[in-house]
């Protein structure tokens, strides 16, 4: 078992250790570990990412001597895992059992960590004493936070009363001390929440006055060092409620986006930043409108297109078989048209393409004819290539060649004419 330096320290950088074994990562992944005798580098464990960093073999400075840690994992029996990030780190023996290293964590990685977990102390506490809403999963990713929530609703009143205490708690610069206590102590402590296994020693989180819990994360020494706490997006989930957040610095620069963001927005439209969801508001009015003006020419041009198209086609056999292909029109608008044309009050067969944008097919036929609009469509889609399909009295198929379009409609045409 490694022992975890981090749990005394969380503001430890660089330590010496001595390596106990160089091992694959897992049985699916031949990077090489490194199994030290004790480490300050904190692995993936508890919603909390790892940290990274190097490490260097000892008394050495040179570049070639500096290993990249890419991972940190822990076993089960307590051995933490330090993969490289390549096999070519450990070539020609240079690092073995008994060798004498240098760990160097990426300070701004592992600061990062900490203002996110112990803010997150902080927002679930809050909810608490707020709400009695309690905790139940916490997740840490490379961009936001989030914590899930024990109950059926949660207003934004809520979330911005949380956050609004929470930052109290920041300005406050509590302090916050790690404990060790048995898991028969902690029962008559009030934590926030007990681990749900068994241990000889628990290893507590203390923000003065406000909270403690069990914790084996990394964490601050005073709440100010956390900076501020951003709540931002909520959503239901099967649990409960789901709160995403950011602290510290990556709270500033996730604010400094949003704002940049915002800033372009407002610029686009012309206005201050602050009128940018009633400009947003309008502009969707004014798309539906246009939308809506869109459609109703359409199904008068559809209209216009219908009458002559009938007006030029003489009847045949007690019907009229319209055939057209159009350079200028797309789908959406023949599929239009074949249903104005097969409304009309006398019987109609529409053989209709389209070569403008993605080329098509619209058969149609008004009802009661005793044509296969369906079969037609895959028997055309087969000669020219295409997919598509449809009942007896409708069809559509989007065609991969348009060269012979017109031969073959008018040749469909003929045949039905007979």
């Amino acid at each position: 078992m490694t022992e975890h330096l981090y749990y005394r320290d969380s503001f430890l950088y660089e330590f010496h250790a001595d390596v106990l074994e160089v091992v694959p990562a897992s049985n699916s992944d031949s990077r090489p570990a490194l199994i030290l005798d004790r480490s300050a580098f904190y692995p993936t464990s508890g919603g909390q990412l790892f940290d990274t960093g190097w490490v260097l073999l000892d008394g050495k400075n040179d570049e070639n001597d500096k290993l990249r840690v890419v991972e940190v994992a822990e076993r089960e029996d307590g051995t933490i895992l330090h993969i490289l990030q390549d096999a070519a780190q450990t070539k020609e023996n240079r690092i073995q059992k008994g060798t004498r290293v240098h760990g160097l964590i990426e300070a701004e990685h592992r600061r990062d960590h900490m203002q996110q977990h112990s803010g997150q102390h902080v927002l679930s506490a809050a909810f608490v004493r707020l709400f009695n809403v309690p905790t139940v999963s916490f997740h840490m990713g490379a961009d936001y936070c989030s914590i899930d929530l024990d109950t059926k609703n949660l207003s934004g009143d809520q979330v911005a009363a949380a956050e609004s205490l929470a930052n109290d708690v920041l300005l406050e610069n509590r302090s916050v001390e790690v404990r060790f206590v048995t898991q028969e102590e902690a029962r008559g402590l009030g934590l926030r929440k007990l681990p749900p296994t068994e241990r000889d020693e628990l290893r507590l989180i203390d923000i003065q006055d406000f909270d403690l819990t069990a914790c084996g994360g990394t964490h601050v020494r005073a709440t100010g060092q956390i900076g501020c706490i951003l709540l931002r997006k909520t959503e239901k989930v099967r649990q409960g409620w789901r709160v995403e957040f950011v602290c510290g610095k990556r709270a500033v620069s996730t604010a400094r986006r949003d704002y940049s963001s915002l800033a372009e927005s407002a610029s686009l439209f012309s206005s201050q930043i602050w009128d940018v969801p009633q400009q947003i508001r309008k502009a969707q009015e004014e798309s539906r409108a246009s939308k809506k003006a869109v459609e109703r020419f359409l199904e008068e041009s559809a209209d216009l297109h219908a009458v002559q198209l009938l007006a030029g086609t003489p009847e045949s056999d007690g019907r009229r078989i319209v055939v057209r292909t159009f350079q200028d029109r797309d789908a959406v608008f023949i599929k239009l048209l074949a249903q104005r044309l097969t409304r009309q009050n006398s019987p109609v067969v529409a053989l209709l393409g389209t070569t403008s944008g993605q080329p098509g097919l619209v058969f149609a036929q008004s009802a009661g004819q005793p044509f296969d609009m369906g079969a037609l469509m895959k028997e055309t889609l087969s000669r020219l290539g295409g997919r598509g399909g449809g009942s007896e009295d409708m069809a559509q198929g989007g065609l991969t060649e348009v060269a012979g379009l017109e031969a073959t409609l008018n040749e469909i045409a003929g045949r039905l004419r007979t």
